[in-house]
């Protein structure tokens, strides 16, 4: 018999030798690879497991309750909405997620959506290969520098995008964080300001919040009526954060000049997406987590954190502390907490 089993909810990796490897640690692992589409699949095929490694599969409380020796369960990712954090931190179950492992990326992708909007690349792209030139005045483009960067959220991303903003000579950059002191955030050259001044007052606007009931279309029609026609926003969070038919009107009316979106609601996007059929937005596939190295960082570390589990230790990254008795930021929304277990 294997000292633990522990089951993947749901594929999307050529292979699992990486997880393998890390697990190893913990002794003799049945890995099981699952294709769980719904939360009755989860349900079923985690009963028995002591440890669940998951993507996107929907881990639900009904799912959790059913569970019946699991000490973690593991997000491949850093965003946990696909997972009932209350419903496991009342059976004791840890959940720990892979907080810092993709920040280059997204903000390396968050960057090339706003550049690419900005400078309205892929509308060119479209417009040479029509068979059409000269196309500049068409299309006005407007200069980086002098301008005012808002960015909604300050975690690990956000932080790192504004460290590659610093060469574009900007005016200001704005952040819109409840939970960053202000002081943290002035020390590191932004300022902290309301949520309606920052649209009110940024050129470009990317968005990073975690979802949660709080945040789940935080942008919508409203938000949209107060940023500057001239106004540029880039989604590389969740896409619920942003409402995708005020999106879609705002972008269409002219509210706002361009949009850059990497996530959707719901994903993928269904075929007809009213999206498509406008000029004005860069779209891409949930894509800016990914490079080669961290898709490896990220198996291993998801994997690492349900072999620490097993072994008696906290995980690389704790989403619910009050389970192993680190309460320290357990009043902040899940998906928010920024300490290790």
């Amino acid at each position: 018999m294997p000292d633990f089993k522990v089951v993947i909810t749901d594929l999307g990796y050529a292979t699992y030798d990486p997880e393998r490897e890390e697990l190893a640690a913990a002794g003799d692992v049945q890995l099981v690879l699952a294709e769980c589409e719904t939360e009755a699949d989860v349900a079923e095929a985690c009963r028995d497991a002591d440890a669940v490694l998951t993507r996107m599969a929907p881990v639900g409380a009904d799912a959790i309750q059913k569970m019946e020796k699991c000490r973690v369960i593991s997000r491949y990712g850093v965003g946990v909405d696909n997972v009932d954090v209350p419903a496991a931190t009342r059976r004791g179950i840890v959940v720990a997620n892979m907080r810092n492992y993709c920040n280059e990326e997204v903000s390396d992708h968050a960057l090339a959506l706003l550049m690419s909007c900005v400078r309205r690349t892929a509308s060119r792209d479209k417009q040479i290969r029509a068979g059409m030139w000269d196309i500049g005045w068409k299309e006005p483009i407007y200069r980086i520098a002098g301008k005012v960067f808002g960015l909604v959220g300050y975690g690990g991303i956000p932080r790192t995008l504004h460290r590659k903003l610093s060469g574009f000579n900007l005016a200001e950059v704005l952040v819109f964080d409840p939970f960053v002191p202000a002081g943290d955030v002035e020390e590191a050259g932004a300022k902290s300001v309301s949520l309606d001044e920052l649209l009110a007052r940024s050129d470009f606007i990317s968005v990073h919040p975690p979802l949660s009931a709080e945040t789940r279309h935080m942008i919508s029609a409203e938000q949209f009526g107060k940023m500057k026609p001239t106004a540029v926003l880039v989604n590389t969070s969740r896409g619920p954060v942003v409402d995708p038919d005020a999106l879609y009107e705002a972008l269409k009316s002219g509210r706002i000049m361009s949009a850059g979106i990497d996530v959707y609601e719901p994903e993928p996007p269904e075929k007809g997406c009213p999206l498509f059929e406008l000029p004005n937005v860069v779209l891409t596939d949930h894509a800016a987590w990914y490079s080669q190295e961290s898709q490896l960082e990220l198996q291993r570390g998801a994997a690492r954190n349900v072999a620490l589990v097993l072994t008696g230790k906290p995980p690389l990254f704790c989403v619910n502390p009050e389970v192993t008795g680190n309460s320290a930021t357990s009043s902040r929304p899940a998906g928010r907490r920024r300490n290790k277990c």
